[in-house]
């Protein structure tokens, strides 16, 4: 991604009231997707780049679980494509199934990620705690408190996204 487009999308964090840290994450998030996203001709790049640093704006407003909504909503309001929306919307864990948006407080939208762009950037963000890469077994496990369905389509998510991006 040219500097000046990441430095735009970098300002726009900023102005979303993102910290250094968040912002510093959602760079090597990106990072991290690119790679994906390069070793699978058919994924949209671009798409993968712009969704994967803006995946945490929503956190300018919101540390908690909502920030994945709040971030989509934000986009959406700004004029984003859908596409990059629902990367935000999707990026949490392995995604959440409307019923459990409902059961977490969250607007009940079926925020499952299902296109290869979705996946790569929500793969990205589970191997990531913070700057720092770990394997997809660390993550599950540092999961530890969420429902054993949850850590299996993380699990699941991984494995797809590992042989898609060969």
């Amino acid at each position: 991604m040219p500097d000046q487009t990441i430095e735009k999308l970098k300002k726009m964090l900023q102005d979303a009231g993102c910290s250094t840290k968040v912002i510093a994450h959602c760079r090597a998030v990106t990072d991290c997707a690119c790679e994906y996203a390069q070793a699978n001709s058919s994924v949209d790049f671009s798409l993968v780049q712009a969704g994967a640093m803006l995946h945490d704006i929503g956190r300018g407003s919101t540390h908690s679980i909502a920030h994945a909504q709040a971030g989509a909503d934000l986009l959406r309001a700004k004029g984003f494509s859908e596409h990059i929306a629902r990367i935000v919307e999707c990026h949490t864990g392995a995604g959440l199934t409307a019923d459990e948006c409902s059961l977490l407080g969250l607007v009940p939208r079926d925020c499952i990620p299902t296109t290869t762009e979705e996946k790569i950037v929500c793969h990205a963000d589970n191997l990531l705690a913070g700057a720092r890469r770990m394997s997809i077994e660390d993550s599950i496990s540092s999961a530890s408190h969420l429902p054993r369905r949850v850590r299996k389509r993380m699990y699941q998510l991984a494995t797809e996204v590992e042989l898609l991006c060969k």
